[in-house]
């Protein structure tokens, strides 16, 4: 209870602060994760949470399920079919660089063997949609780079996982879950696509028949109903679930708009509490024995994966594309680590595996410091894009500046000035 009375403490000081952080650097997101820290074991013993801690687990997890299942209704497939190149240059060739890139840093710079390097690559190269939601849901930034960043984020979950259960396998685990062939992990790959793609053509099919149909007011608990049904199916045939939220996101937005728009609201909001709900959680895990625990090599690690390893690599596979270069900086700066990375990082803790609790721990702290980064950069990232939009209107329309400037204009004179209505004489202000 006391964690449920710390939750709704940070919550309504995030509200009151929400709107403070929609135009500054501040992040909600950075305040539940310092929360959680502040009340864990070490600082104010508030709340009592290990790694092995089945709540940390299952917020985890709920959480990614969600944000995937709301971002893939962001997924609009007849765009995706005219621009699938460059997501599947970022998962194709940008994703797997990141991976033997930061294994490659863990193994020399940590002295990890190359089977554990590899699963700590292969754990931190996907993207989390929770954090890069935070461009993706800003209008002010191009279309077809928040279309990238949707994609990338909500499928290279699902492309790493396949990775992390053979590489805690090869590592020597003690644990039955992580004994699993490759066959087996292929099997829950197709069946969460499967099923993904099921849920809603079903449900969708029902809606139609002329006994049937939801009441304008219940419209909204139908996509809840869908994703509440697959999350428990998912689990229960050990399909995978996060390919499965995705994919039922996306199928559901293209076969029934109208439930697309009903959910929305609500679902944005269900999918924020689930986000707050982990950080939170996640937060208590970040103890000062924790970072204490983790070598000097390892914090160049956590720093290089994010600052180094992601941009380079993104910026190679893009290399070539329509993008301009701030799209392509943004695009490479704004690959954080987030849930998925939290819930293959339990894994790999609890697989037993001979170096497990130091991989664990240079998962969490790079892990916290993408958090850090990425979740308070997206505000003054946007404006950038904001800038854009604003070049070529007259400066009386543009609004107050910004501390940091309006920018210069990328390609100045290709809007036209608005024209000034005529002034008469007389009605001009002294000295106007």
């Amino acid at each position: 209870m006391v964690l449920v009375a710390v939750f709704g403490a940070a919550l309504l000081v995030a509200v009151l602060l929400s709107g403070l952080a929609a135009r500054s650097v501040l992040s909600t997101s950075l305040l539940f994760l310092v929360g959680g820290a502040l009340v864990s074991d070490g600082f104010l013993g508030l709340v009592h949470i290990s790694p092995e801690s089945e709540i940390v687990a299952t917020t985890a997890d709920l959480a990614l399920f969600a944000v995937l299942f709301t971002d893939g209704m962001h997924v609009s497939f007849s765009e995706l079919r005219t621009r699938w190149k460059n997501p599947a240059r970022a998962l194709g060739l940008g994703m797997p660089l990141c991976f033997l890139g930061i294994a490659v840093l863990t193994h020399y710079l940590v002295g990890l063997d190359w089977t554990t390097s590899f699963l700590i690559g292969a754990v931190l190269s996907p993207t989390d949609p929770v954090f890069a939601s935070a461009i993706v849901g800003r209008k002010e930034v191009p279309g077809r780079l928040r279309q990238l960043l949707n994609v990338e984020s909500g499928v290279n979950d699902g492309l790493a996982l396949p990775f992390v259960l053979i590489f805690i396998a090869a590592a020597g685990p003690t644990s039955g879950a992580a004994d699993a062939s490759f066959g087996t992990i292929a099997l829950e790959l197709a069946l969460g696509l499967v099923f993904g793609i099921a849920a809603p053509l079903i449900v969708a099919g029902l809606v139609r028949l002329p006994v049937l149909g939801a009441e304008p007011k219940l419209q909204p608990l139908l996509p809840l109903a869908i994703g509440t049904g697959l999350y428990a199916v998912c689990h229960l045939t050990h399909a995978n679930p996060y390919l499965a939220a995705f994919s039922a996101g996306a199928v559901l937005a293209s076969v029934s708009p109208e439930s697309k728009r009903a959910f929305e609201p609500l679902g944005e909001s269900l999918a924020e509490l689930a986000k707050f709900a982990a950080l939170l959680v996640f937060g208590a895990l970040l103890t000062p024995q924790l970072f204490a625990d983790l070598s000097f090599g390892g914090y160049v690690v956590a720093v290089l994966a994010i600052v180094l390893v992601r941009p380079a690599t993104l910026l190679l596979s893009l290399a070539g594309t329509e993008f301009d270069r701030r799209e392509k900086l943004t695009a490479a700066w704004f690959g954080p680590k987030g849930f998925a990375s939290v819930v293959y990082g339990l894994l790999v803790l609890q697989a037993g595996i001979p170096d497990g609790d130091q991989a664990f721990t240079l998962i969490a702290v790079t892990i916290a410091f993408s958090i850090i980064a990425h979740s308070s950069s997206d505000v003054p990232i946007a404006r950038v894009f904001d800038v854009e939009e604003l070049v070529g209107i007259p400066d009386d329309e543009k609004g107050p500046r910004w501390p940091f400037g309006r920018g210069l204009p990328k390609r100045r004179g290709t809007v036209p000035d608005a024209p000034r209505p005529p002034e008469d004489e007389e009605s001009r202000p002294p000295g106007g």
